[in-house]
């Protein structure tokens, strides 16, 4: 399977992570990133979106790619890096482990309709982890989004670096990337 590309045609995405990707996260950018963004989704269809409606994630993903496309692939990874300080997240904890396992349970909760894919996390060491990203968005926004977390809930002066030591990978047409995460 490819980037890009739904792991089942029935998944839906959440508008409100539609709205505060493209609202919040884009806008921290920049205005004309932002309008880009609004673009790149009305080519698909979504001219409006509702906080309380379902898109097809194909439509989604098809969006994402034309925004790396066209604003080049480093934008996803720094737009990856603004979702938990943008998004609803699952916030009753204060750890960076306890911070990487939430991925899996906001990707859950943002979306639905069959195989969605998911992120697994497991500690290895006392401020190291490995997580699993078997999803079909691309590397660098995985990438952005596990920094993003990490920092988040690490301490003041933890380096967070994060390096992919998987066999497998998405820009091969793999379904998963795995991430060695250090903080």
């Amino acid at each position: 399977m490819a980037t890009y590309e739904a792991f089942d045609r029935g998944v839906e995405v959440k508008g409100q992570t539609v709205l505060t990707i493209v609202e919040e996260a884009m806008g921290r950018f920049s205005k004309e990133y932002q309008e880009r963004a609004l673009q790149a989704l009305a080519a698909e269809g979504i001219t409006a979106p509702e906080p309380d409606e379902w898109y097809p994630q194909q439509t989604w993903l098809n969006a994402f790619e034309t925004i790396a496309e066209e604003l080049q692939p480093h934008v996803l990874d720094r737009l990856g890096e603004q979702i938990p300080e943008v998004a609803e997240w699952p916030n009753d904890f204060n750890t960076v482990s306890q911070g990487l396992l939430s991925i899996d349970e906001a990707y859950q909760q943002n979306h639905r309709g069959g195989e969605i894919g998911s992120y697994e996390f497991e500690n290895t060491d006392d401020r190291t982890g490995e997580i699993t990203c078997n999803n079909p968005y691309p590397c660098p926004f995985d990438r952005g989004l596990i920094r993003g977390v990490a920092r988040k809930y690490a301490s003041v002066d933890a380096f967070v670096f994060i390096e992919e030591t998987g066999e497998t990978c998405r820009r091969e047409g793999d379904d998963t990337c795995v991430y060695t995460v250090y903080w």
